[in-house]
């Protein structure tokens, strides 16, 4: 293929032997084997740290001991019991800052169980086999509304409909998943994974879906509390952050989110255009994610740059070791300056470290600076004083009556994360189950 001094995007850079390869799954599911060994390892602590460090609370020594008896829908009961979208959770988890991070075997030969293979494991076994798990209680007559399908929205949904409730899901994409449809990593979560979790999550009963669907330009958060005896928002970051530098507005600049969702939603990766050489300016997640997958694709040089230390970074030391045995150049400590263009499309980006200027060359540039609330159709009474967020109590429960809210549009603590976003949503669905309670108690 020519090379070209500026601009390069091009697609069908690697075929489709190369793609298939480098999208395969980077976690392989465990066989009996390696379960039984990897199982084997778990000191069943009695009071787990695994445990405490899990924002869902999976009771982790109890599934690794039933799957070293054998027991895999005993295991896949307690993990999907505690978190329910557990299969995708085993899957993009940070384990290493989590369950992993706090297993008492770091202390002894610095090797963690592998909880994150061994969930995946139990989780993937019973979804394969498609038996129900779980039995909805019977129907209470209430109906809720659930305003975004991403992980807090689908948690919560799952929590209403097993207490007798029906749950109605509003989403304005076109797929349920939210992130874990759009914004995570291709090679993360193969074979459409994410739809089929969903599919396992509706097969339940009492959760219906509705796509296309816009808060204040299709339905209002006013006509929801009338018509709905509660009403759940999880419509999570829709808004992108702006790096507001010269040269923001060239060609061959975007946002990552875009380019990840452009990668995830291809129905043929060869189509995916990337540059030979990409700049991607953040040190998250997402940052990685875009990075890794535009070599992945066939660029040439990928350089991923970070105003900060490594140790500032949210990516957590096992994605930013993946990114770089992927090819990726990381550079620390640079600040962006300005966009650089030839004939409207970017050639390079310069940057400020101390008193040093310098430019990277590149066709493509993906920002990765982070994602903001977009408040539309909310009251400004519901959001927090900096109008960043959606305010909460510990409970998911707004400001506003018969309103909760969770996942990354609203307040909580911990990190921005899918299985955060989980336990979000079954907060608030054992706060709305309650108040229902508390109502019929009063009535009486």
């Amino acid at each position: 293929m020519t090379m070209k001094q500026t601009g390069d995007i091009a697609a069908h850079r690697l075929s489709q032997e190369q793609l298939v390869c480098e999208f395969s799954d980077v976690a392989p599911l465990l066989d009996a084997t390696a379960a039984a060994a990897a199982s084997s390892r778990c000191h069943y602590c009695y009071d787990a740290p695994c445990i405490q460090a899990c924002p869902t609370s999976i009771d982790i020594p109890s599934f690794i001991r039933k799957i070293g008896n054998g027991n895999l829908k005993g295991a896949a009961l307690d993990i999907l019991s505690a978190n329910p979208l557990g299969g995708m959770c085993a899957r993009v988890c940070p384990t290493e800052i989590l369950c992993e991070g706090a297993c008492v075997r770091n202390h002894k030969d610095d090797k963690p169980v592998a909880i994150g293979a061994l969930q995946r494991h139990a989780t993937d076994w019973a979804m394969a086999r498609g038996e129900p798990l779980f039995k909805r209680a019977a129907e209470t007559g209430r109906h809720i509304a659930v305003v975004g399908a991403g992980p807090a929205g689908l948690a919560c949904a799952h929590r209403l409909a097993l207490a007798g409730h029906r749950a109605t899901i509003f989403d304005a994409r076109a797929k349920p998943g939210g992130l874990n449809e759009y914004g995570i990593a291709a090679y993360k979560t193969v074979e459409d994974f994410a739809q089929r979790e969903v599919e396992w999550l509706y097969s339940i009963g009492g959760i219906e879906l509705k796509t296309g669907v816009m808060l204040r330009r299709d339905v209002t958060l006013d006509e929801l509390r009338k018509q709905y005896d509660a009403v759940f928002l999880a419509i999570g970051l829709g808004g992108v952050r702006a790096l507001a530098l010269e040269g923001e507005a060239l060609g061959g600049v975007m946002n990552a989110v875009d380019f990840i969702e452009q990668v995830r939603q291809a129905d043929d990766l060869a189509t995916v255009p990337v540059g030979r050489r990409v700049v991607v300016i953040g040190g998250g997640n997402t940052a990685v994610d875009a990075a890794v997958q535009s070599r992945k694709i066939g660029a040439t040089s990928v350089t991923m740059v970070y105003r900060r230390g490594v140790e500032h970074m949210s990516a957590t030391w096992a994605e930013r070791e993946f990114a770089q045995m992927n090819g990726v150049t990381l550079v620390t400590y640079a600040k962006p300056v300005r966009m650089v263009g030839i004939d409207g499309q970017v050639s390079g980006v310069e940057f400020e470290r101390g008193q040093e200027r310098f430019t990277i060359e590149a066709d493509m540039v993906l920002k990765a600076i982070g994602q903001t609330l977009v408040p539309i159709g909310l009251d400004h009474e519901l959001l927090t004083l900096e109008g960043n967020r959606i305010a909460t109590d510990e409970n998911r429960r707004t400001t506003l009556a018969k309103v909760w809210a969770g996942g990354d549009c609203a307040t909580h603590e911990g990190l921005d994360l899918t299985v955060q976003a989980v336990q979000d949503g079954k907060l608030a669905a054992a706060s709305i189950d309650a108040s229902f309670a508390l109502t019929a108690i009063k009535a009486a």
